[in-house]
């Protein structure tokens, strides 16, 4: 029971980081810190074995270390490369690709429809606050939203999954 719990976190925590991200454009450490310490917990609870628990921490740390570079260049929030990393944890080395096929395209289309979005003349562009700072030309584009749509999808192919949840 217990580890069906710690499993919904990462959903949970998925759901979060993608509306905090389009809402305020950041995503807080707390998200990325909750996902890598219930990983370990779940990770010993399910029966994964060490070589394995190894390897997403790898995952993790090397994506972890790709995303400070592309944070470096601007090309990537810092809570982007952090989530990315946590999340990258929870994925795992096999369905890694998977998991960036997905997120390259929902990116590509979040870029798309907020690009879209900015051509809007400012005239007709009323709503809240965050809808009306994603129209403005130079603003990110709030990458969290893919990370998270694209762990979601990838999410019940992982290894963690199938040994919690069957």
């Amino acid at each position: 029971m217990m580890a069906y719990g710690l499993l919904l976190v990462f959903p949970a925590v998925m759901i979060l980081a993608a509306l905090s991200d389009l809402f305020t454009l950041t995503i807080p450490n707390r998200l990325s810190i909750i996902l890598v310490a219930v990983f370990f917990p779940l990770a010993f609870i399910a029966g994964l074995p060490l070589e394995t628990i190894l390897m997403h921490l790898g995952a993790g740390a090397g994506i972890l270390f790709i995303g400070f570079l592309l944070f470096t260049t601007g090309t990537f929030g810092g809570g982007d490369a952090k989530l990315l990393a946590a999340a990258s944890l929870w994925v795992g080395i096999t369905p890694l690709a998977d998991f960036f096929f997905y997120m390259a395209l929902f990116g590509g289309a979040l870029a798309i429809v907020v690009l879209l979005y900015r051509r809007v003349p400012d005239v007709f562009v009323v709503g809240p606050a965050w809808a009306q700072r994603l129209h403005t030309k130079g603003t990110g584009i709030p990458y969290g939203v893919a990370i998270s749509s694209a762990a979601l999808l990838t999410f019940p192919a992982t290894q963690l999954y199938a040994l919690i949840a069957g």
